[in-house]
Parts: structure tokens; sequence; C-alpha cells
């Protein structure tokens, strides 16, 4: 009994420090430029000694606050309580909606709601790793001789650690996380460890732990406290990941991670926040703090950083593979390769289209602000309108569950979201546009995708089963049939696509056995269902084979049929040719045509599929 709680012990304790490299990275790595942002914006040099402390503490109140709420309440006990299955994310919040409403047209207003969602989350995947690995960075400059380190020498070499990063992501993500875990967690440790030395300095920055001290200081600077929200929200970076991410490890481990993680932010901020009531000079505050404690480290710590800030682009980077491969599987999304990385986790995976992407638009947005204080001006909009998506899903979700006391701390968190939201608009001209241009990018594929699949559902002439019954039976007794047996992929068996018509009846193409294939994906993250339907009674030589899987799965056709028995000749699917003079869906027809088909995406044997070519006109 003892040996098996040991064992049980020692890989819980694998899984929290995977949880440190592969969740915690954007959020573990906020105290590098949260306070920084918000000194520069406040002037916490110009301040006398009794302003000056009673706006630190302030700040730091309205901090360790927001964590608590936007990350301790609204993601790791409200949100990840509605995870399915190990699974989180937008998607996952928005099936578990759909399924509760039932349908109605308040089922559309959802869809549109989780794609802004979406879309937000990616382009917030753009600008938090860019503004990480630009603070981390800038640090050097404290180090002998590169005080005056050019701003082109910052961003070339933050464009070099950009870019192996994410060339390093094609080893996968078990990989990623373990290598970077135990380094996480030496982080999380000098960020404890270095915050409370200097609380002993300044022990009256303990009085930031009342929240009234946040709350007096909105209160009483009106607008401009308001607005300072917008920087104040830079301390929940990454925050939502503990949601997206939960499908590359579960919940447990992130949530006995966070915990750790938790009171390593809270200590660092209170020590950042003494230290800055005896050094209201400094202005790269975390590392004056660990350069004024431990000269003789710093240079380690500055490669420390530097390392944490390349794995805190790695919890958004999963956590968009995650979220983009749901989307997909649940036609929000076109079809994109997409590659498994680990054996035991069965949704940790790697999307290179995206990861290159993404790559290319974290490069942009560095090579466009050059500096981590004028990225901070960008920064807000995108992370707290995902945030607010959320709460708003949320509270409907626990409304319609009827859990009354989730319902209302959902409605106080949204409430919450929505200030951090106004607060950051007044960004808008100063750069904070470019977080909705880089959404805007994926929303657009998002509509002409999902309104394109839709109007060439209905534009296609699909076959009634019944109609094509009796044609079929009509057919199979004259025509001389092909030994064998062919296998005709359909989506929606009470609907045939019209590529099967073509086949059989107007080129007169069937075989001894014709099995009709569905593949439906079900509103389960996981679990493969497969069974023949009718198998007796549809039809001389026609059977129906039925595959229901969840939206995250990944299936191998080729072996799931072998195991049922199923020894085809031939796959026959369908291909549309869209023609179009409407510039909108020949947009739809562009994106198809760029995309692989979902043969290519499930793992279907190609030496034996046959696509048969539908022209189409929308």
């Amino acid at each position: 009994m003892s040996q098996t709680a040991g064992k049980f012990g020692k890989e819980d304790a694998k899984d929290v420090i995977r949880s440190l490299g592969l969740v915690f990275g954007d959020i573990g790595t906020s105290p590098i430029y949260t306070l920084t942002v918000i000194g520069m914006t406040l002037g916490f040099k110009t301040m006398d000694p009794a302003q000056l402390h009673d706006t630190v503490i302030s700040m730091v109140s309205l901090i360790i606050w927001t964590i608590i709420i936007l990350v301790n309440v609204e993601y790791a006990w409200l949100a990840m309580s509605l995870g399915e299955k190990g699974e989180g994310g937008t998607i996952v919040l928005r099936e578990r909606l759909v399924s509760l409403l039932k349908g109605g047209k308040s089922v559309g207003l959802v869809m549109v709601i989780s794609y802004i969602g979406l879309s937000l989350f990616i382009g917030d995947s753009v600008i938090t790793p860019s503004i990480t690995i630009l603070s981390a960075v800038e640090g050097a400059r404290l180090l002998p001789g590169l005080s005056s380190m050019p701003v082109i020498s910052v961003v070339l070499i933050s464009a070099g650690i950009t870019i192996g990063l994410f060339v390093f992501q094609k080893r996968g993500t078990e990989r990623v996380s373990w290598s970077f875990g135990p380094i996480m967690l030496v982080w999380f440790a000098v960020l404890a460890i270095s915050g409370a030395v200097a609380i002993f300095q300044a022990p009256e920055i303990l009085n930031a732990i009342n929240p009234l001290y946040g709350l007096l200081f909105l209160r009483s600077n009106g607008l401009a406290g308001f607005f300072i929200l917008s920087e104040v929200i830079l301390c929940a970076t990454g925050g939502e990941a503990l949601y997206a991410d939960m499908g590359q490890l579960a919940r447990k481990p992130i949530l006995r991670g966070w915990t750790f993680v938790f009171f390593a932010l809270i200590l660092n901020y209170l020590g950042q926040g003494a230290f800055i009531l005896n050094h209201p000079e400094a202005s790269n505050l975390l590392f004056e703090l660990v350069h004024s404690e431990a000269m003789l480290l710093y240079i380690p710590f500055l490669l420390l950083a530097l390392c944490a800030s390349v794995i805190a682009s790695q919890a958004m980077i999963s956590g968009l593979f995650s979220v983009v491969y749901q989307a997909i599987n649940k036609r929000d999304l076109p079809w994109i390769k997409v590659e498994y990385t680990s054996t035991h986790h069965k949704s940790q995976i790697y999307i290179g289209a995206v990861n290159w992407l993404l790559m290319l638009g974290v490069l942009m947005i560095i090579f466009e602000f050059e500096e981590a204080s004028k990225l901070a001006v960008a920064y807000g909009l995108a992370v707290t309108g995902t945030m607010t998506l959320t709460g708003v899903m949320m509270i409907w979700i626990f409304y319609l569950k009827r859990k009354w006391l989730q319902f209302l701390v959902s409605i106080g968190v949204t409430v919450v979201d929505v200030s951090f939201l106004t607060s950051n608009l007044h960004k808008l001209p100063y750069g904070g546009y470019w977080s909705l241009i880089i959404a805007s990018v994926p929303l657009l594929i998002i509509l002409i995708y999902v309104t394109g699949h839709e109007r060439l559902g209905h534009v296609l002439k699909h076959i009634h089963l019944d109609d094509f019954l009796r044609r079929y039976k009509k057919v199979y007794v004259k025509i001389n049939k092909i030994k064998g047996t062919g296998v005709f992929l359909a989506r929606n068996l009470k609907a045939l696509p019209p590529y099967i018509g073509y086949i059989m009846f107007r080129n007169n193409i069937m075989y001894e056995d014709n099995i009709l294939v569905s593949l439906n994906v079900t509103e389960k993250p996981f679990g493969v269902r497969t069974f023949f339907d009718f198998q007796d009674s549809l039809a001389p030589g026609l059977r129906v084979f039925e595959i229901h899987m969840g939206y995250q799965e990944i299936i191998d056709f080729e072996r799931i049929i072998k195991d049922v028995g199923i020894k085809e000749k031939a796959i026959f699917y369908g291909i549309e040719d869209i023609i179009s003079n409407s510039l909108y869906w020949r947009a739809y027809a562009m994106i198809e045509n760029m995309t692989p088909t979902f043969v290519q995406f499930y793992k279907f044997p190609p030496n034996k599929l046959h696509g048969v070519v539908v022209c189409v006109e929308l």
C-alpha cells in the first residue's frame, strides 16, 4: 500500500513540474514588467515619500486582488470546473452551453461569442510572448558595459530567441514541458525568495494584502485611477492558459502547480513594492531588486530570466494548439495538418501551420514596438476581451445548471472583467488597435469558412436516403458489379452527398458490397464508438458503418475499418469545385483549395482513395 502511494506521489510531482513548464510561463514572468510599466506610467520617481508610500501599496494591492479574482476565481475555480474530461478552452465552454440550450436562436449568439473569443485568444497569443521576451532581454542593460545597449540589439536578440522557441516546438509538448519544468521551478523559487527578503526591508508593504487600499486609490483618483487598471492587467498575462491548457496535462496537476505559483507571485510583487519604497529611482524593478540583493548572482539570474521568458511563450503556444484543434474538428476552422507528440497524453499535439504563423506574428510585433514599455500600450484588449466573453458564457452555463453560488460569483467576476476591458479601450489610438487587427484575421477566416460551409451544404443537391434506396435497388440488380468492397464516405446518411449518385447511377460503378461510412463528431472531447447500422435490412449489397468520435480525437481510419473486418478495394469521397462571381464566396473557395481534405486529416489510406469532383456554383 505504501509503495503504491509513494509511486503515485512521484508521478504526481512530475506532472506538477510539467505544468510549471507548460502552463505558468506567461503569468510567471509577469513580475518582470508589470510594476515597472505601472511605475513608468504613474511616475514613482517624481513622487514625495508620503505619496509614493500610499501609491505603491495601492498598486500592489490591485495586482494581488486582480490575480485572486481573474485567475484564482475565474479560471482556477469557475472555468476549470466546467472542463470536459480534462479539456478546457473557449470551444469546450461553447459546447457545454449549446448542449444546455438545446437549440433556438440563442445558439447562434453563443457561436458568435465563441468565434470572437477564439480570435481574441489568438491575438493574445501573439502579443503576450512578444512583451515577455523583450522585457527579459532588456534586463541585460544592468550588466557592466551593456547599460547603453542599443534598441536594435535588444530587438535582434529577442527575435533570435523567438525563432529558437518556435523551432523547438517540433519536438513536442511533452518533451518541451519536461525540459522547461525544472527551470520554472527554480524561477518561481527565486521569485519567492527575492520577494520575501525584500519584504523584511519594508514590512509595511504587507498592508497591500488588504483590498481596501486598491479600492480607495480607484475612488480617489477618478478616471486616471480607472485607466491604471489597463496596466495592472499585465499581472494576469497568461492566466487563461490554466483553462486552455487543461487538455495538455489535466486539471489536478495544474491546480497544484498554481498553488505554488500563486504564492511565489504574491511574495515577489510584495517584495518589489517594498523595494520601490526604499529605491524610488529604480526603473527596471525585478532586475534591480535581484541585482541589489545578490550582485554576484545577477548574471545567472539574467540567464534564468531569459529562459523563463522563452518558456513563458510555451503556455500560449500549447494552449493555442489545443484550442485550434478543437475548432478544426468542430468545423470552425479549415482542416490543418496535426501531429501527435505524446503516447501518454492524447491531446498533446503540434500544428505546424499555426506554429509558423504565430512565430511570424510575434516577430512582427517585436520589430514594430521594439521596447516592452511601448508594447505594454498594445497589451490588454485581447486578454480582457477573452476573459469577459469567458465570464459571459460561465454566467449562462451556471444559470442553466441552477448552480446559484457559481452563477452569482460569475456575475461579480464578469463585472470586474468588463471594468478592465473598458479601462483598456483608451489604449486603442496608442497601439491597442494591434490587438484588434491581429484578432480580426482569424475572425474573418472563421466567419468566411463557417458561412461558406453552411452555404455549400444548402447548394449541394443531396440525395434523400429514401430516393437513393429506390434508385439503388433498381440499378443493383441490373448492372455488372465489381467484385469486392467499395467504401463511400458520407457525413449525413439521411441526405447523401451527390458524388455517390454520380458514381453509382451516372457512371454505373457499383461493388458487390457497398458500405456507406458516416463519420460524426460529437459534443464530447473524447471517445470513439463504431458500429454497423441496418446491416441486414438497408438493401442488398448495401451496408452502413458509423463512426462517432469526440472533437479532440484523431482517429486512424484504416485501423478502424480493418478491426471490424472491412476489406475495401477503394474509398470514395467528394471534392467540391466551387465556382462563384462573389468575392466573398471566392475567398471561401480559396480557403478550401489551400487546406488539406478531411481524408488527409483523418489518416485514410492514400493508395485506396478516389476523390470525385462535383462542380458547385455559389
